[in-house]
């Protein structure tokens, strides 16, 4: 055999969602079968989700995820097939890629590496296992199938696995999987999406096919598999170094299945090349497992050439604002499979015209827009289906209207260009928008506590207090809108102030899901003003946020006169995330934050620095309760705050209190300096 006709699916699962994500998988074979696959990699765990979290210490999950996989059995008649699910084996649970052809399980490839770090909580529900280990597995068909550190011979093709953490570690298995003469890997991977993370899947997808002088095929998972987690996709085929397939990113299809054409005697011929290959003569290696197999016949391979054509409609991922690109397909994605996963008929933003608010406004009409233009109308109609009374025509504008509705909620302390700001953006996206006064509800709260304590409040005495009951007094409304549309009320804080505590609990952090908790305000502001002149590729900007763009970011919740700002409250935003990515993302006590910053701002005094930098810490300390209680957020990069998912911190601490001191004192020491030096 000189060519075989290779696939990676890539699949838009949910956790615990069994007919479903059976179904997706038999969709995705019989697609392959049909073009002439011979080998199909499909990702993690498919068979049960990825993000089953501790569903996945029930036993019913994983004697399901069998019942699934001999249900796949007959499907798979002349195709070789690779389908993870959990296995439970001597007491322990392992991730597992079953190796399925002809309707026979040859056995079950365990998980060498389990990712423990960041977001990933792997150990806690599975074993890894030994490397150079083989068992037999008793399935609960009461049949024994071989399963561990295994690789296969099937027709003359010999495979192997890295297991999506496999290859991300230095002692990957494709080091012995190359000594023993394998032709392909298969990676199938669970890898959630985070800003610049494609480029090191192709790295080491494309160097160890060089090294290892074999094809490498990657499949991954798609969308929004379990609620704060975004799967890219990307589905990846190389050889010999060379990349021969990329799959698309973000799509909002249900499957994906990309080909290409790989030449088995160029990478024989490469590990013949390679002086440190030593060929395996053991007929019986324990680890290898043979079956016979008629491969589907293949014309004439083109060596090494692409085999997939020029897509117009992925030209963002040249685009020199990849990072734009990417937040706004991710966050799209992951809010339109967030409202057909959970069920809901819509969004409720209360939009205050500022720009955390529109940018989440606009963040849903971009998911309607981008889900129209893949699947078109016929196809959001029925991955909505559950939301009676879908608009005809079923245009980018009539969605939106349909799905989203905005409120702008005014007190005394409301200004007109807020209003007409969050007009604009709502009338231009074509949500609907609502304006309801709820200055007579603030009225009547501050008349019942000065009633109970027997004094009026005051800005002076009261600031804290009375900023935050404006917040507060517009929950109850937009959540009553919200649940008279069966809508999830989408929160709209974003990181920075996640990080110093800058919001109302119960007030403007109320909602179902906060989808922008995981970026920080510098790039959100600068997001939007890409988005009003410019905007993703294949779509349009939206002019209308000039009306947000030209405004200094405000809570608006002081009288007018005092001018108030977000900067003004906590210092400048792009010092704010600064400070944020040194001490949180990078660890950095107080004093070498401050040994960090002082040269890279240079435009701020030492003194008012200092003064910044232990707001920063002191907030940070303070305020863990209300990061503990942010409603979901979407995961993003390594800077996520998030205690559930990313970076986890005491409720109760001592504040910092002597590493504060410290950094006191090497204020004074360098202003002392700074005095001589004048």
């Amino acid at each position: 055999m000189k060519s075989l006709l290779v696939g990676a699916g890539v699949l838009n699962q949910t956790p615990l969602a069994w007919q479903g994500n059976l179904s997706r998988v038999r969709t995705v074979i019989a697609e392959a079968r049909a073009t002439g696959v011979g080998v199909l990699c499909l990702p993690e765990l498919c068979l049960t989700g990825y993000g089953c979290e501790d569903a996945f210490h029930a036993p019913n999950t994983h004697r399901r995820a069998w019942r699934s996989l001999q249900d796949l059995l007959p499907e798979t008649r002349g195709i070789v097939v690779s389908v993870g699910l959990p296995v439970f084996h001597q007491n322990g649970l392992f991730s597992c890629a079953a190796v399925v052809s002809d309707g026979q399980l040859l056995g079950l490839v365990a998980k060498r590496f389990l990712a423990g770090d960041g977001i990933h909580y792997e150990p806690r529900w599975f074993k890894p296992w030994p490397v150079g280990l083989k068992d037999d597995l008793l399935a609960p068909d009461d049949r024994r199938y071989p399963m561990g550190d295994l690789h296969f011979e099937i027709g003359g093709v010999r495979i192997g696995f890295e297991i999506c953490e496999d290859a991300w570690v230095a002692a990957r298995p494709g080091a012995m999987l190359a000594q023993y003469g394998v032709d392909l890997i298969l990676n199938p991977s669970a890898s959630h999406f985070a800003f610049g993370k494609l480029e090191v899947r192709k790295r080491f997808v494309l160097e160890g096919s060089r090294a290892f002088g074999v094809s490498y095929l990657y499949a991954n998972l798609l969308g929004n598999e379990a609620g704060r987690a975004i799967y890219d996709g990307g589905a990846l085929i190389a050889s010999g170094g060379r990349l021969l397939a990329a799959g698309p990113r973000f799509s909002f299809r249900d499957h994906l299945l990309t080909t290409a054409v790989v030449d088995l005697d160029a990478t024989r011929m490469s590990q013949a090349r390679t002086a440190s290959y030593r060929p395996d003569f053991a007929d019986d290696n324990p680890l290898r497992i043979s079956a016979p197999f008629v491969w589907p016949t293949r014309p004439p391979v083109r060596r090494l050439a692409p085999d997939f054509p020029p897509d117009p409609a992925r030209d963002w991922e040249a685009s020199t604002q990849l990072k734009e690109e990417e937040f706004t397909r991710a966050e799209a994605l992951a809010l339109f499979d967030y409202l057909r996963k959970s069920r809901a008929q819509g969004f409720v933003v209360s939009i205050s015209g500022g720009a955390d608010s529109a940018a989440v406004s606009c963040l849903v009409s971009i998911a309607a827009e981008l889900a129209l233009q893949e699947c078109g109308a016929d196809g959001v109609r029925e991955k909505l289906r559950h939301i009676p009374n879908l608009p005809t025509p079923l245009t980018a504008r009539s969605l939106t209207n349909c799905l989203l509705t905005t409120a702008y909620q005014s007190t005394e302390n409301s200004g007109p260009t807020t209003r007409q700001a969050a007009r604009s953006v709502a009338e231009a996206i074509g949500a609907q928008h609502y304006e309801l006064d709820v200055q007579e509800l603030h009225r009547g709260y501050l008349r019942t506590i000065e009633g109970a304590i027997g004094r009026t409040l005051d800005w002076k005495q009261d600031d804290i207090a009375l900023q935050n009951i404006q917040a507060r007094v517009r929950s109850p409304s937009i959540w009553l809108l919200t649940n008279l549309r069966n809508a999830l009320l989408l929160s709209t804080s974003n990181r920075s102030e996640a990080a110093v505590g800058y919001a109302t609990m119960d007030g403007d952090t109320s909602g179902g899901l906060s989808p922008i908790a995981g970026i920080d305000k510098a790039f959100l502001r600068h997001w939007l003003r890409w988005l009003q002149f410019s905007g993703p590729v294949g779509l349009h900007p939206i002019p209308a946020l000039a009306a947000v763009n030209i405004q200094a970011p405000t809570a608006e919740l002081r009288p007018p006169g005092a001018k108030q700002t977000d900067e003004d409250d906590l210092m400048p935003y792009d010092l704010l995330d600064a400070i944020e990515r040194a001490a949180i993302r990078d660890k950095q006590s107080p004093i070498e934050v401050f040994d960090i910053l002082q040269p890279v701002f240079p435009q701020y005094l030492t003194g008012q620095l200092g003064i910044w930098i232990e707001r920063f810490f002191r907030l940070w300390s303070r305020n863990q309760w209300k990061r503990e209680r942010y409603a979901p957020s979407f995961h993003l990069d390594d800077e996520n705050l998030d205690p559930k998912t990313w970076c986890r911190w005491p409720i109760l601490s001592g504040g910092f209190e002597e590493e504060l001191v410290e950094l006191r004192e090497r204020v004074a020491e360098v202003q002392r300096i700074e005095a001589v030096r004048d």
